[in-house]
């Protein structure tokens, strides 16, 4: 039988929260360890910063979605009252599932931001259980004076300057652009390279409709060498925030993971979200929710790389996709995802996204699965048989382009093409997850979001802005 669990918005009275009766106008930055293996983890305090001037929004405080593996709460003891919390996502709750971690014990640092508070406060720190509930994980009492607290304001010292700016920080959303693999002779191209990627991002609906509510400003961070590391083509490099390739033994797969460099970078603007434009023509990148993207920005399809993994980083979107090399089959016990963007339970009554559903379609609602199924498979195959032979980039653009043709001439040509419905096949699940749209930048190299991303993104954009 289907387990069926979804975390609808919990509405509270907690949104009135006056800011100014709790919080400063600064950002607190909570540092610390996370350690553990397959079977249990562990936390370990290891200092607070003062991270500048509180950038997100002054009334809606608490976290309604409720997104993400993690989930913070900052209480005030005195009430008990929750003052504050969001959702997020780490490197180590994927790294928690691979067989490294069950073999080693790992160590990953990690932060969490909030307005500085006024006084002593509580943080609890939840994570999901197979329910796809929060359990409390971890609680630590915050003394605003203790010694390894340090509140001095940010002095910033990396070069700064503005992609797109359209208002105050706490009434807008705010990203911030680092560069990594650039030298100090290629901050023009990485200046180029930033407005670009605000362009592709801005002219992507629904944030094309929402452009108005977007800060950006980039960091220089120069590297000392061009480009970025890459294990498994031999190509070795140090760089500037220490990304690599080959995150997780994932050949494209790009991440970094000293969190203190990239979080003492970010601080040099005000900032909710987080881009790293890779100087690297190889394809390849990563989005984690809340946590930052990266994304190389020489290839041939960059413009969906910055897109697609800044849908995993802002709103928690999963991959659609289910046809690559982690999929797998599901079981006939299938846990709601929190995920916005996918369902396990293709019911026009209780599904995520029924608003959106296009009267007529059928739920669930048919495809040509087993041919896209089919030509998928075979493609796969021959892409691991390419990147074995460390086939030259080149070839797998046009490898990847030929695809792309092809998903877009038979998704665009079906029967419910252009319905919003529950399409089989999702989130690396061939069988059991639905998504609500033939095509999507989440489950191919296409261009657009589906209608469930787009709502998703916009509860999000809600969230950080008036």
């Amino acid at each position: 039988m289907i387990l069926l669990i979804y975390l609808f918005a919990i509405i509270t009275s907690a949104n009135a929260i006056n800011f100014e009766e709790f919080f400063l106008d600064k950002t607190m930055r909570f540092d610390y360890f996370h350690t553990g293996n397959a079977n249990e983890e562990h936390f370990a305090f290891d200092e607070i910063v003062c991270d500048g001037i509180w950038a997100g929004s002054k009334t809606k405080l608490i976290d309604e979605l409720r997104l993400g593996y993690y989930f913070f709460e900052i209480i005030d003891p005195e009430s008990e009252e929750i003052i504050y919390s969001r959702g997020f996502a780490s490197i180590y709750g994927e790294w928690e599932t691979t067989r490294d971690a069950k073999e080693n014990w790992g160590v990953y640092h990690e932060s969490v931001r909030f307005p500085w508070p006024k006084k002593n406060v509580k943080l609890i720190l939840y994570k999901r259980n197979l329910h796809n509930t929060f359990d409390i994980v971890w609680e630590y009492s915050i003394n605003t004076e203790a010694y390894r607290v340090n509140p001095a304001e940010i002095k910033n010292f990396y070069n700064v300057f503005p992609v797109v700016e359209n208002g105050d920080p706490e009434d807008m959303v705010d990203i911030v652009i680092l560069g990594e693999g650039y030298t100090k002779d290629e901050m023009d191209k990485f200046h180029k390279d930033a407005e670009h990627y605000a362009e592709v991002l801005l002219s992507t609906e629904p944030f094309a409709s929402r452009k108005d509510k977007f800060n950006i400003r980039a960091v220089e961070t120069p590297s000392p060498n061009n480009g970025v590391n890459h294990p498994h083509q031999d190509i070795y490099k140090r760089s500037a925030l220490s990304v690599s390739y080959g995150a997780f033994n994932s050949e494209r797969y790009a991440l970094a993971f000293d969190n203190k460099k990239i979080r003492n970078a970010t601080s040099a603007v005000p900032y909710d979200f987080t881009v790293i434009l890779m100087n690297d023509s190889i394809y390849g990148g990563g989005g984690i929710y809340r946590l930052y993207i990266t994304a190389a920005a020489d290839n041939a399809f960059y413009d969906y790389l910055f897109v697609h993994e800044f849908g995993h980083h802002f709103a928690g979107l999963a991959d659609e996709y289910y046809t690559s090399a982690t999929a797998y089959d599901m079981t006939s016990d299938i846990i709601e995802p929190w995920e916005l963007n996918v369902t396990a339970h293709p019911d026009k009554e209780t599904i995520k996204w029924k608003e959106l559903l296009t009267p007529g379609t059928p739920v669930p609602t048919p495809w040509e699965k087993e041919k896209y199924d089919k030509y998928s498979i075979e493609i796969q195959k021959k892409r691991r048989e390419m990147r074995k032979a460390k086939t030259p980039e080149s070839i797998m653009e046009k490898f990847f382009i030929d695809k792309r043709k092809w998903d877009n001439e038979l998704l665009g040509n079906m029967k419910y093409s252009g319905c919003v419905g529950a399409f089989e096949g999702a989130m690396y699940m061939s069988e059991g997850m639905y998504r609500s749209a033939p095509n999507c930048i989440m489950f191919t190299r296409y261009d657009k979001f589906c209608p469930a991303c787009e709502r998703a993104i916009n509860l999000v954009i809600d969230q950080y802005t008036k």
